[in-house]
């Protein structure tokens, strides 16, 4: 596989530093439909441009960070859309003829985009996509009427191909150099001046955002087992979006090996965004993409595989990638439209007092039961693990059995009620439990280290973990992955509590 939007110069470890979180459905939340955006770095730039003209009637604002034009990789090949190549007025014409065609019918109408905030940035040093690309995206929203008022175009001197942060994060690669895991202290916070351009000025951020606070979702119900997209994503939700405020929704996209996978959760806690989300009632999606090792017929560059487990911008699945019928878009698209469909209080302004006699019992080494006192005018409760919803359906009863936990782990449940309207109530006091068993044991070294302990073998020259047979990268010294062992000989890609 020679295809490459981010060159790998060297692999990242996977941090040990997720919460203790189960996987869960994506909750339902209190969202203010016109208040989404989007925003991406590489291929999540291309896919974020995608996502803005395909659902233009959805996402009131769209961010890219080195990306490139929509369906640039359509009609050429995906070489000539990055490392710096200039985008052609001929080729910007082909383009549009797809924009303009599709509108109304295969996409949402194209004169929604021009309603549209935008925020675009790359770094000079960029080579690997670039200034000239990110030229032509400007020209193409300007093409679409986007006014010089609501596009940000931000040049960035000596900004390689990275999100550009104001703070250190350990295991991140300098701003002037393109490496893994692609994410850069240079002085400029990139996630403050994309949602700040979106929605207006902002509360100070959170730099701990509660741990509790980031939640790993099931995405099987949304990706119609598309090869590119990993079985879990994540969700950042604030205390107050997960207590029924009224929040606001943005999706961040990483880019070509950036998913969780292959940097654990550097993109999701390093670029910013949740620091700002926590403070300012914005909920976060972090979709995840995953390798895909098998070639596939594209649009207009030939057969390649997805080995860097980048979104899909070239036509790896499907020559309708970049409409609202593409797999990967349409997956996204109905992640949002499950957060979005929730119908909270706002703060509990129906007068519901909150549950009493709130009680853990019945502990198993991944199951809980969460009990509580009947609420007068109470039609159902929601149960919240950790400040974050974990059920999927209404309880109409006075206890819910919480599944998927960690052995030997210590977690916190509160309860609210929800009225007849769908209006939740204040929030319980805090009820504790723990879990039986012992707390898995985690291992972080080189895939080499791990094949010749025998917690992974190799094949064909990448490494699998013993038991769930996760594919965990390339055999080799370099690579360093985190396994969690969760039975005799069964390692699973992850991290301990």
């Amino acid at each position: 596989m020679r295809f490459r939007l981010l060159r790998i110069l060297a692999a990242a470890a996977v941090l040990a530093s997720t919460a203790a979180h189960a996987v869960v459905s994506l909750p339902q939340l209190n969202v203010d439909k016109t208040k989404i955006s989007v925003s991406g770095l590489s291929s999540g730039g291309f896919m974020a441009n995608q996502l803005g003209y395909a659902y233009s009637g959805t996402f009131m604002g769209v961010g890219v960070f080195a990306g490139g034009p929509y369906m640039c990789a359509g009609h050429s090949n995906y070489t000539a859309c990055m490392y710096n190549a200039t985008i052609s007025s001929a080729m910007l014409s082909t383009m549009q003829a797809d924009i303009d065609n599709w509108s109304g019918n295969n996409n949402d109408l194209k004169s929604n985009v021009a309603g549209q905030k935008i925020f675009m940035f790359v770094g000079t040093s960029d080579t690997t996509v670039g200034p000239n690309p990110m030229n032509g995206v400007k020209t193409q929203y300007t093409n679409n009427g986007v006014p010089a008022g609501s596009l940000s175009y931000v040049q960035r001197a000596s900004t390689a191909h990275v999100f550009p942060t104001d703070f250190d994060s350990t295991g991140n690669n300098s701003c002037g150099t393109s490496a893994s895991p692609y994410i850069s202290n240079c002085g400029y916070d990139g996630a403050k001046a994309a949602l700040s351009w979106f929605y207006g000025t902002l509360n100070p951020r959170n730099d701990t955002p509660a741990a509790g606070n980031y939640y790993e979702f099931d995405q099987t119900p949304y990706t119609a087992s598309n090869p590119g997209m990993a079985a879990t994503g994540w969700i950042y939700v604030p205390a107050s979006c997960s207590g029924g405020a009224v929040c606001k929704l943005h999706v961040a996209l990483h880019g070509c090996q950036q998913n969780y996978a292959t940097i654990g959760d550097k993109f999701v806690k390093n670029t910013g965004y949740t620091r700002w989300a926590d403070t300012n009632n914005i909920i976060v999606v972090f979709p995840q993409t995953q390798v895909d090792n098998t070639s596939h017929t594209t649009a207009a560059s030939g057969s390649l595989a997805n080995g860097n487990g980048c979104w899909d911008w070239i036509g790896w699945y499907g020559n309708n990638f970049a409409q609202k019928a593409g797999v990967q878009m349409a997956a996204i698209k109905k992640m949002i439209d499950q957060v979005s469909s929730g119908s909270g209080s706002g703060g509990g302004s129906t007068g519901l007092p909150a549950p009493t006699g709130v009680a853990t019992s019945g502990a198993t080494t991944s199951t809980m039961v969460i009990s509580w006192q009947a609420v007068t005018g109470a039609a159902s409760y929601n149960v919240f693990r950790g400040g974050n919803k974990v059920n999927a359906l209404a309880v109409t009863g006075t206890s819910y059995t919480d599944s998927g936990l960690s052995p030997g782990t210590t977690y916190s449940w509160t309860v609210a009620a929800v009225d007849a309207n769908g209006a939740q109530g204040t929030m319980s006091s805090a009820a504790s439990g723990t879990t039986t068993g012992t707390t898995a044991t985690c291992y972080t070294a080189s895939n080499y280290a791990h094949t010749t302990a025998g917690r992974a073998y190799q094949s064909g020259g990448y490494t699998y973990a013993n038991g769930s047979n996760q594919n965990m990268g390339l055999w080799n010294t370099y690579v360093t992955t985190t396994l969690k062992q969760t039975g005799p000989n069964y390692y699973v890609i992850g991290t301990c509590p």
